[in-house]
Formats: structure tokens, sequence, C-alpha cells
């Protein structure tokens, strides 16, 4: 006896093939989603984490900003502070400088003169006299050129005049003041001398 199968089995081989078809489409749509939703889900974390760490170098830039500010602000404190003290040791230096060249000017000073005024402006030290000969002034300007305070003497100018008829000679004589020997030249002259 034969069997005939009037079922329509090519649709419903059709049917099931549409299925699997379907089935798998919507696996592949679902893993799909599922890659784009933990690539999403991982690029996000990231971009959270590079924000984060973007906000702390923020941070960390504006502090290290204000820090260099307040070093800033401290070296020009440090730069007044050294200038004053600069200032300071140059009057103490300086507090002795004017008895010394006196010192240093009446030592000098051959015998027949006297001294009638003596300016300090800076380091140019102005002195007028009266002198009994040419020959006293020109020995002071030679005794001036070697002194340890003075420097550089210039003869401005000599006048002879005759007062209670005895003939004097008025003189004008500028010198620069030398720098005072610093003690660590004195410390760095005595090394040299050791080493040799």
């Amino acid at each position: 006896m034969v069997r005939i199968n009037l079922l329509p089995h090519r649709q419903i081989r059709r049917a099931e093939r549409q299925r699997q078809f379907n089935l798998m489409l919507a696996c592949a749509a679902a893993a799909g989603v599922a890659i784009v939703f933990l690539g999403s889900t991982i690029l996000g974390s990231k971009l959270d984490e590079q924000a984060d760490r973007n906000a702390r170098l923020e941070a960390a830039s504006a502090n290290l900003d204000k820090q260099i500010e307040e070093i800033r602000e401290l070296k020009t404190q440090i730069r007044n502070v050294l200038d004053r003290k600069q200032i300071v040791e140059n009057l103490q230096v300086n507090r002795s400088q004017s008895v010394m060249m006196l010192d240093e000017i009446s030592r000098q000073l051959p015998e027949g003169m006297y001294l009638r005024a003596l300016k300090q402006q800076g380091n140019l030290v102005t002195v007028e006299g009266v002198a009994d000969t040419n020959a006293r002034v020109a020995t002071l300007v030679r005794n001036l050129s070697g002194s340890e305070w003075l420097q550089s003497p210039n003869l401005v100018e000599i006048k002879s005049a005759t007062v209670n008829g005895i003939r004097q000679n008025n003189f004008t004589v500028n010198a620069q003041l030398k720098a005072p020997p610093s003690p660590e030249d004195g410390v760095s002259d005595m090394k040299k001398g050791g080493a040799q």
C-alpha cells in the first residue's frame, strides 16, 4: 500500500528554515546589541576615568601655580631682605670711613699747610687749604696718590695771595675715595699668601 503524504512538507521545511534564520538573526542582533552596549560601557568608564584624571591634573596644576606664585613672592621678599642687608652692611662699612678718611688726610698733609674746608659728595672728596709754597701742594698730591683710602688726586686750582704781608697759596684738590677692602678680600689674600 502506497502512502501519499499530502502535507505541505516543503512549506513546513521552508517555515522551519525561516524560523531558524529568524532565530539566528535575533541572536546576532542580540549579540550585536550586547557588544555595542559593552563597548559603550567600557568607553564610558574609560572616559570617566580620563575625566577624573584630567580633573586631578587640573587641581594639581592649580596647586602648583599657587606654590609657584608663593615661591615668587618669597624670592621677592628674600631679594628685598638681601638688599636691605647689603645697605646695612654698606652703612656699617662706611660708618668709619669718614674718620679713616680724615685720619688719612691728616697723615698725608705735609708741614707748612693747613686745611680750610673738606667736602665729600659721593666718592668725590674736595680738599681746600692754604700752603706756604707750591711744592707743599705737589707733595700733598703725591702723598694722596699713595694713600690707602684716596686715589686719583687732581689739583683743581692754586692761587697766590698775600695775607697780613705773608705770601700764601690757596689750593683745591679733588680725590676719589677707594672702596675699603672687604673682610672676604683679607681672608682670600691670607689664603693666597699661605698657598705661596
